[in-house]
């Protein structure tokens, strides 16, 4: 026992220790302290590894005699830059380690420096393999190559290290085995660099280059040819006087000679005109060609070749670039813990089995009292609720049970029975009881489930446990809209702050942005610490937190023209959602420098609805339904609440477009009705006890409690570690009823943007203020002050609401004509 508790205690120690250290690298000053000391280390092994070439000779009586005093003393004769400490390291490393190849320890110390000192962003794994592996191989190829030098000079080019391996290998598999495989290995390091590496191989093993040659001589000679045969016949016309037609229908009859006849086949059955270019395709298909004629054989396969090319030219000059992480920019950033939430103790079920009979009993001799038998029952216990499953009878009739709702109400004295006759997919009726004594669950037993942390949804969200004691899980980017609704006190909030956890636990800043509305102004403050990680907003908007009933009319305005810039986007490569869309510009498929960039998704939250269509009306229901009937396949989904289920809040637009329904408590069957088209809403208990629609039949969960103080620790874990220098800011939005007053534009006062600006525009054919922005890094301010004055230039058009401006050049000459003139 004493020998268990001496292990737990060392145990106990050394995780304290990887903590401290865990901590210490945390701590930005602390990292950046360790950084820099890691690259002065580097720079003074840089200084003694470069003069131990010089003055290594010179240090080599003393460095070998081995005679400590010697090297500690003042006068040592050390003649290395770096002193004798220098000279041993420089002696250590080169020559009874790796040789020249040591260079690439300094080279990842650096690099590990700068990380620390959050100077740049790399990936040390990466770093980490490829130095490894360039210090071995440098090491064997130089000591392999070099021996002979071994014996004649001080410095050994490959290290004892390089020096005994190689002789080792050479002793294996000979000379001409040691070059090959150091050949096959340098080719697999430049495959793990760069995937590209296959493909130019590729091409050397098949003599490409050669063939291009060729056919480049071929076709000079042949345009050589045709030129002089040209000139001859224009000389001979020239001569006689008149011109023959004869040689131009001599020509076309040649060229119909060199076609392949299945050409001529598919143009015999078409018309004259159609013919014609059926064959001019038919003639680019490799197999077609024939096969007495090799001399063209070149010609077709790198036709073909360069149409690949020029269909993918957006997409050639990335491939030989790694592909695209947009993790990259916030690339220390960690995920929320569990540890953050609060731990509730879960010893079972809460009900025990005298409860399940009495309730059993209680349910029979209801239904026995109406003359209603049962053959069977069965009791599922949930965390609040209690789902008894019976089989009727054979002849009795459904409905008839159906109706007993409220007796078996009263004979059990619960509230909040409900019936589902019949359970679908089974042979039985469902009677929900709740539990005397209900459980909480916990927004950590749900966040820290199995189901939730192998999930590959796009956009999980985790609401809660069934009946069954199950994880209920739902992807938000398939459903794609959510209404939730309840009444006052019911969950609501909580259910808002399930939604939100579940995705701030499972997605990156890069992969999510949040817009959050809450004309309540208390419900989604705690959020506003994340501003430069998770939300967007509106560029000149100093809160992150809409509250603003003028400002949501703005934001959702701003999100319709995000919403058709993305579409443009998707049009232009090609693809039908944003999954498919990052995965190309992920894959470095899509140019950035022609407007395309990495789309996270945005999800809208919008608290209390019903205060924002009673002040705004039509003009937030227009923006809300257009965002919930187009924006799935650009990655928007909307989530409204509201505490007022009636049909003048929850239109019957909003409910078309909103097919996921979240309903708690409510106290009338009408709120019900209005929120899932069928009662039952009216009938749960309360507190987080809710129903779940979508598609026929609505299942009932009991939301996952997450509270206040426990989101507050969750969004200042994220506000405390390395953020965007600002938020996600969404395009701007002018409204078309509210022209801009140029009269105080002065364009002898132009920003010295002004001609970039311009061209800019001319060049991407989009007046937008927000591009100005991205391209030149700069405010908002700024780039509406540019845009004012390109508008008075007679650059771009008014602005037209969601809808770009105009832009009236067509091309950069015209415009470089045109600035002249100002």
């Amino acid at each position: 026992m004493e020998m268990k508790k001496g292990k737990n205690k060392d145990n106990t120690r050394h995780f304290s220790l990887l903590a401290r250290v865990k901590s210490a690298l945390h701590n930005e000053a602390a990292s950046f302290i360790i950084g820099l000391m890691l690259v002065l280390f580097s720079v003074y092994l840089l200084l003694a590894f470069v003069s131990f070439f010089f003055t290594g000779a010179a240090d080599q009586s003393i460095l070998d005699s081995g005679n400590s005093n010697d090297l500690v003393a003042v006068d040592n004769g050390v003649h290395n830059y770096a002193g004798s400490r220098g000279a041993q390291l420089a002696n250590y490393l080169i020559n009874n380690c790796f040789g020249l190849a040591s260079f690439f320890i300094l080279v990842f110390l650096t690099m590990t420096g700068l990380k620390l000192m959050k100077v740049r962003q790399v990936h040390l794994w990466r770093w980490f393999i490829g130095c490894s592996l360039l210090l071995i191989w440098f090491s064997i190829f130089f000591g392999f190559a070099f021996t002979s030098l071994y014996a004649d000079s001080f410095i050994y080019l490959g290290g004892m290290h390089g020096y005994n391996v190689s002789r080792w290998l050479e002793s294996q598999i000979g000379a001409p085995g040691v070059w090959m495989l150091l050949l096959a290995t340098a080719v697999c390091f430049f495959i793990y660099l760069s995937a590209r590496t296959v493909s130019w191989l590729q091409n050397v093993f098949s003599l490409k280059f050669l063939k291009k040659k060729e056919f480049k001589r071929q076709e000079k000679e042949k345009k050589e040819s045709l030129s002089d045969t040209g000139d001859n016949e224009s000389k001979e016309r020239e001569g006689t006087g008149f011109v023959t037609p004869q040689p131009e229908k001599e020509k076309k009859s040649e060229d119909k000679d060199d076609e392949p006849e299945n050409s001529v086949e598919l143009g015999d059955s078409l018309s004259p005109e159609r013919s014609t270019d059926d064959v001019s395709m038919v003639v680019e298909i490799p197999e077609s060609e024939p096969m007495d004629k090799p001399e063209q054989a070149p010609e077709v396969p790198d036709e073909l070749t360069f149409q690949v090319e020029a269909n993918e030219d957006e997409e050639y000059n990335g491939k030989n670039l790694e592909p695209y992480n947009p993790r990259l920019d916030l690339e220390n950033y960690h995920f929320p813990t569990l540890d953050l939430m609060k731990h509730y103790e879960d010893n079972g079920p809460t009900v025990g089995m005298e409860e399940l009979n009495a309730k059993k009993d209680k349910i029979v001799n209801t239904l026995r009292s109406f003359g209603i038998e049962i053959s069977s029952i069965k009791a599922t216990v949930g965390p609040t609720v209690t789902l008894y499953e019976i089989t009727p009878e054979q002849g009795v009739r459904i409905s008839k049970i159906r109706g007993l709702e409220d007796d078996i109400a009263l004979n059990l004295s619960a509230l909040g029975i409900r019936i589902i006759a019949p359970i679908p997919g089974k042979g039985t009726i469902g009677i929900e009881v709740p539990n005397e004594k209900p459980k909480i669950v916990s927004g950590q037993s749900i966040i820290g489930s199995k189901k939730f942390q192998e999930s590959t949804y796009d956009l999980p969200i985790a609401l809660g446990k069934t009946i069954t004691n199950e994880v209920f899980m739902v992807d938000l980017a398939k459903m794609p809209h959510i209404l939730v609704a309840g009444a006052t006190g019911q969950g609501k909030s909580v259910g808002l702050n399930a939604i939100i956890t579940s995705l701030l636990y499972k997605k990156h800043p890069s992969e999510l942005k949040f817009v959050l509305v809450d004309p309540k102004k208390v419900e989604f403050s705690i959020y506003s610490v994340i501003e430069h990680h998770f939300l967007a907003k509106l560029p000149d908007e100093s809160d992150p937190i809409i509250t603003d009933v003028t400002k949501v009319v703005q934001t959702l305005n701003s999100l319709c023209v995000e919403m058709d810039t993305r579409y443009d986007l998707l049009k232009a490569a090609h693809v039908r959602n944003v999954k498919e869309y990052n995965e190309k510009f992920i894959n470095r498929q899509l140019n950035p420098e022609k407007g395309h960039r990495y789309m996270p998704y945005i999800v809208v939250v919008i608290d209390e609805f019903g205060d924002l269509i009673m002040t705004a009306g039509r003009d937030v229901e227009l923006p809300i339904a257009r965002i919930a009937q187009l924006a799935r396949a650009v990655g928007i989904h909307m989530i409204i609440a509201t505490q007022r289920p009636t049909t003048n809040i929850i239109t019957g637009t909003i409910k078309a477009n909103f097919p996921a329904r979240i309903a708690f408590r409510v106290s009338q069957m009408v709120d019900s009705r209005t929120i899932l088209d069928r009662p039952g809403a009216n009938q749960l208990i309360g507190k987080g006890d809710m129903l779940f629609l979508q598609g026929a039949d609505p299942v009932r969960v009991q939301c996952a409690f997450i509270d206040t103080p426990e989101v507050v620790e969750i969004t200042k874990y994220i506000a405390h570690q390395q953020g965007y220098p600002t938020a996600f800011y969404l395009p701007e939005y002018v409204d078309e009823n509210t022209g801009s007053d140029l009269g105080d534009v002065d364009l002898g006062r132009k920003d010295p943007l002004f001609e970039d600006a311009a061209r800019l525009i001319v060049t991407h054919q989009q007046g937008s203020t927000s591009l100005i922005q991205r391209k030149f890094s700069i405010g908002y301010n700024r780039a509406g002050r540019l845009m004012d004055q390109l508008e008075k230039a007679g650059v771009v058009g008014p602005a037209q609401g969601s809808k770009p401006r105009d832009v009236y050049f067509t091309d950069i000459v015209s415009l470089e004509d045109f600035l002249k003139t100002l």
